[in-house]
């Protein structure tokens, strides 16, 4: 039985996707509190989302298509039947020219510049961070990578991104850090921020060339990572890129899936950096991976007997969720 504290915090605010994420009018699957919605984009740009399950015979509204209409909005097609549903969920009956009443509820969505928020229809507890739309501001958008859904509760999801030891163990081939040298945590309630220097092994250009990716990392990784309970933690450090600030992202699916994905951005003057683009977002990948598979090899609700230094960061996520109040829809 999962336990009371690994609830899906109703009332939090998620990022269900960034635009660029949705190629237009095609339809895209999303899963938020245990429920499937189809999300499509219009010519226009618009987003819309539906529940997956069409009211006629339950086929999925995503394993379908779209139809642009005259305005340059778009309908979801059921593929079962084609059935059109606007983004009210109404449709019109073969043989009735009439337009139905709403047939679904739609999810209600907050769309910020490119970014797709949602409450899950829940009341909002907290606010919606600003920090991506200031990161995109000063940052070029590089790209998504890694979206995943991982078979793990988000309290231990998050608890892996907040364990600053695991690097030397789950991510030991690709970064073979020496020691963490942890300098400071800051806790202001929903926000946090926590400072520490990772030196590597060092390498030869020979040993990098046999590793193509290794040229990407420096040989003492400065990280200052960024929180925003319980959905986003952000990586902010150099690389031949320049500066970057590489975004994980967090939403619940279910009691036991949680899905990730990274948007990076990237400040650089460098040409060369810019070619590189698709190497980063494929080192990012990994990262995500690695955390994935050791996620898999996990007891759940296994006790903890021994405790590493620099555990703040899960302590401060595990208050978190064991003061959160789940909220009524």
């Amino acid at each position: 039985m999962i336990e009371a504290t690994n609830k899906m915090l109703k009332g939090a605010p998620w990022l269900l996707a960034h635009k660029s994420m949705l190629k237009i009018n095609q339809p895209h699957k999303i899963a938020l509190y245990d429920q499937d919605y189809v999300m499509w984009k219009d010519s226009r740009g618009n987003v819309q989302a539906l529940p997956n399950i069409c009211p006629h015979m339950g086929a999925m509204l995503s394993a379908g298509w779209c139809e642009s209409t005259a305005d340059g909005e778009s309908k979801v097609v059921c593929p079962f039947h084609a059935l059109k549903f606007d983004n009210r969920g109404c449709t019109v009956l073969p043989g009735n020219d009439k337009k139905t009443l709403p047939q679904m509820q739609p999810l209600e969505l907050i769309i910020k510049d490119n970014f797709i928020w949602s409450y899950g229809d829940y009341k909002p507890q907290i606010p919606i961070p600003d920090i991506l739309e200031k990161i995109a501001d000063s940052y070029e958008f590089i790209g998504y990578t890694a979206d995943t859904s991982v078979k793990t509760d988000l309290k231990s999801m998050l608890l892996n991104m907040h364990d600053y030891n695991h690097q030397n163990g789950t991510h030991r081939d690709l970064f073979e850090i020496t020691e963490v040298r942890f300098k400071e945590f800051i806790d202001n309630g929903y926000h946090s921020e926590a400072f520490f220097n990772a030196p590597t092994v060092p390498k030869t250009f020979w040993e990098k060339l046999k590793q193509p990716k290794q040229f990407l990392l420096p040989e003492v990784i400065q990280a200052h990572l960024e929180n925003y309970f319980p959905s986003i933690v952000i990586f902010y450090g150099d690389s031949v890129f320049g500066k970057i600030a590489q975004c994980h992202l967090f939403v619940p699916e279910s009691l036991t899936k949680t899905r990730t994905y990274i948007l990076l951005f990237a400040k650089t003057n460098n040409p060369l950096a810019r070619l590189l683009k698709k190497q980063f977002l494929e080192l990012s990948k990994i990262v995500v991976e690695q955390d994935a598979d050791i996620l898999n090899k996990i007891y759940p609700n296994a006790p903890q007997k021994i405790k590493l230094n620099n555990e703040v960061g899960m302590d401060w996520v595990t208050h978190h969720f064991n003061t959160w109040k789940e909220l009524e829809i």
